[in-house]
């Protein structure tokens, strides 16, 4: 590659990140210079590249310049299934709520081909480190390829919902689910924080890749006696695969406190533990998302 168009290529990549950087409105220096420092086209592979638009229909890109894929846009994975890699302004916006440090023990449950565990990897550092589960055979393969610039990085080919196998201070979920895994808030320390997108399912595709229809990407905190829960933004992912809960009941039910609204208003997240239904958005079994504040 001549000089020239590697100059080209880091520059685009530079005002991309500035850009993602600007939609959060405030300082967000080390989440600029991530995404600055990672190379999205590393994580694509060397067919056409296509970008995916808002209704779902994929453009061809006229060829594979790295200078055109560094704006905000889905760029198709397995374009057949309708798996990308994450809209970017969501992405640095989900993140920057997740507040990653350096140091710290992360869990990427969803890796894809590893672009956003790339960025996780950037924001721990060599003396961090990040576990990224991909579930998807042909996914997980790529991502052992793409990451190996970064040692602080372990892939594994396997069930997110059966992770972490100990102590993680960030829990990254890049699927949609009905409700947290047990073994996440179990294994979350104290000051620890999770991102997850809640979701319901749409029927399923003759693909058997579902997105969820209704959605939002709630953070979770473990303050020691209970868990913070706030509402961050709109989310529409892929719909787990795994061992993920299909209680239809569950989602039913989930369905209806999103069609009513009032998810920006969840302040804790109540786990195998009793509370006021009245004062909950969304209650099913041993798990709640409450309008109180979480215990002291």
């Amino acid at each position: 590659m001549a000089a020239q168009q590697q100059d080209d290529i880091r520059a685009a990549r530079a005002l991309y990140a500035r850009q993602m950087a600007a939609l959060l409105g405030q300082p967000a220096e080390r989440l600029q210079a991530a995404f600055a420092a990672v190379p999205r086209e590393a994580f694509l592979d060397d067919k056409p590249w296509r970008i995916v638009s808002p209704g779902g229909a994929t453009v061809t890109l006229p060829d594979n310049d790295p200078t055109l894929i560094y704006q905000d846009v889905l760029l198709a994975l397995q374009p057949e299934r309708g798996v990308n890699n994450g809209s970017p302004s969501l992405h640095i916006r989900l993140l920057h709520a997740l507040d990653v440090r350096p140091g710290q023990r992360v869990l990427h449950l969803g890796a894809g081909t590893g672009y956003y565990t790339a960025i996780l990897a950037e924001l721990v550092g060599p003396q961090g480190s990040v576990t990224a589960v991909e579930v998807d055979p042909e996914l997980a393969a790529a991502a052992e390829r793409n990451l190996r610039p970064w040692k602080q990085v372990k892939i594994v080919r396997g069930d997110g919902f059966q992770w972490p196998r100990g102590e993680s201070d960030r829990i990254y979920v890049n699927f949609a689910l009905g409700r947290p895994a047990d073994a996440w808030l179990a294994q979350l320390p104290l000051g620890g924080r999770m991102l997850f997108p809640l979701g319901v399912p749409a029927p399923a595709p003759r693909t058997g890749v579902r997105h969820s229809i209704r959605g939002g990407a709630i953070l979770v905190e473990n303050r020691g006696p209970g868990f913070a829960a706030t509402y961050v933004a709109p989310a529409y992912f892929v719909w787990a695969a795994g061992q993920g809960s299909e209680d239809r009941l569950m989602l039913r039910k989930l369905g209806e406190a999103f069609d009513g609204g009032g998810i920006e208003f969840v302040r804790s997240l109540i786990w195998k533990g009793t509370g006021d239904p009245s004062r909950c958005w969304f209650w099913h079994g041993d798990w709640a998302l409450s309008y109180d504040q979480p215990p002291l």
